[in-house]
């Protein structure tokens, strides 16, 4: 797996933010853009990925896809970018392998959509040359808490949508030689 060009870390402490990141991130993607999110159960993917959506112009309605694996949300035609990318959301996380994902056929829509895929890390990188890599973390920590099998930490608990959270994006391949201005951290590394 080849290094990052660059990376950012920044710090949302509420949803909204977390959302109006991702809208900003979204008004700057183009067609053929391949996002690779990452975190566990109930740290952002979603709400993020419906900031993209909004800052792409696509049809409101984001949900994850975890029990259909692929939702296509088109362009509206009357919102803020006409005519500009539809946001193909992946959730890979039933997906064992590379393979598994080339059976979903995204290579159709590669070309003229944002590509995200949540929990594609070592599963998607050979769909483009270039990818942004988006983690979100979250703190974890009280009773509802449930380990991995690879000793990671799951927290259950998602009704605290307003804890902070440290986001960071790493860019790969020439689409992202450069980090997007809108990564720009403040001097605290908040957002």
């Amino acid at each position: 797996m080849s290094e990052a060009q660059w990376e950012r870390t920044l710090t949302v402490t509420t949803a909204e933010q977390t959302h109006a990141l991702a809208a900003e991130l979204g008004g700057v993607l183009e067609a053929g853009d391949l996002l690779v999110l990452t975190g566990e159960l109930g740290a952002g993917k979603t709400t993020f990925t419906q900031g993209l959506g909004e800052g792409l112009g696509v049809r409101a309605g984001i949900i994850s896809p975890t029990f259909v694996l692929v939702r296509i949300h088109p362009n509206l035609a009357d919102g803020p970018r006409p005519g500009g990318p539809d946001l193909v959301h992946v959730d890979a996380y039933r997906l064992d392998s590379a393979a598994e994902i080339d059976d979903i056929d995204l290579e159709n829509t590669m070309d003229t959509a944002v590509t995200v895929v949540e929990w594609g890390r070592d599963r998607v990188e050979h769909l483009s040359d270039s990818r942004l890599e988006v983690d979100l973390l979250r703190s974890v920590g009280g009773d509802n808490t449930a380990a991995t099998t690879d000793g990671d930490v799951m927290d259950f608990d998602t009704d605290d949508d307003d804890e902070p959270r440290t986001i960071v994006f790493r860019g790969f391949g020439p689409r992202w030689a450069e980090a997007p201005k809108v990564l720009e951290t403040s001097e605290n590394g908040g957002y």
